[in-house]
């Protein structure tokens, strides 16, 4: 699949030739904030990049984990609505279907890309943000995202440089992979409204969703 055009000012420093497998389909733009490419990572997506671009996301209960090389100067983020699946997990072609809805598979399948562009497993470092509980009327599947990603990431064994979780209202989060280094912004006013709905609507898929069927809205 080749790699989407994008309208680059010169000396941008972005070559998409060097994007790496897999990510090709993410939606890309120039930011002329910060004088770079951007990639906007959505609900159960991630990316994994060793370019001087940007990755951008927006959390309300949802978490997201950016992890790092700082050797090697690869780093990702991940974006997922849920801890994990209930009850038993299915076959390996269901997890390959759940993709990276879940935070159980949002963070292995973020690791492993990782690694599989040349990372090593002892150099990585993370920063951790979201789990608002935005969802006022629902179930706090932020406070649940949170004690996930905290029980993995101490599992695992993994160094933990920042954390901005928690609290009620959605985060505009920005990484740069290949220095590590994090931006992020409350969201308050209209865009709370917005987010808010949008989560509902995402869990709402995900409760039809076939492969799973355990979303409990109430």
């Amino acid at each position: 699949m080749s790699v989407p055009a994008v309208n680059l000012p010169i000396g941008a420093g972005y070559d998409p030739a060097r994007v790496l497998p897999g990510f090709e389909h993410l939606r890309r733009y120039w930011d002329p904030g910060q004088a770079c490419i951007t990639v906007k990572v959505l609900p159960g997506d991630f990316y994994v990049s060793m370019q001087e671009e940007m990755i951008s996301t927006v959390l309300g209960s949802c978490v997201s984990a950016c992890i790092y090389d700082r050797q090697r100067h690869i780093g990702g983020m991940n974006h997922f609505m849920l801890p994990e699946p209930m009850g038993e997990r299915g076959s390996w072609a269901d997890t390959v279907g759940r993709a990276a809805r879940y935070g159980n598979d949002a963070m292995e399948q973020l690791i492993n890309a990782i690694l599989k562009a040349g990372g090593h497993r002892a150099d990585l470092e993370v920063k951790v943000f979201g789990g608002g509980r935005v969802l006022a009327t629902m179930t706090d599947i932020g406070s649940r995202n949170i004690a996930f990603v905290k029980r993995y990431l101490e599992a695992e064994r993994l160094a933990v440089r920042a954390e901005d979780l928690g609290d009620v209202h959605p985060r505009h989060v920005q990484f740069f992979p290949t220095t590590g280094k994090a931006r992020v912004r409350q969201l308050r006013g209209r865009a709370d409204a917005v987010l808010v709905d949008g989560e509902k609507q995402y869990l709402k898929r995900l409760a039809n969703d076939p492969i799973k069927g355990d979303v409990e809205l109430f």
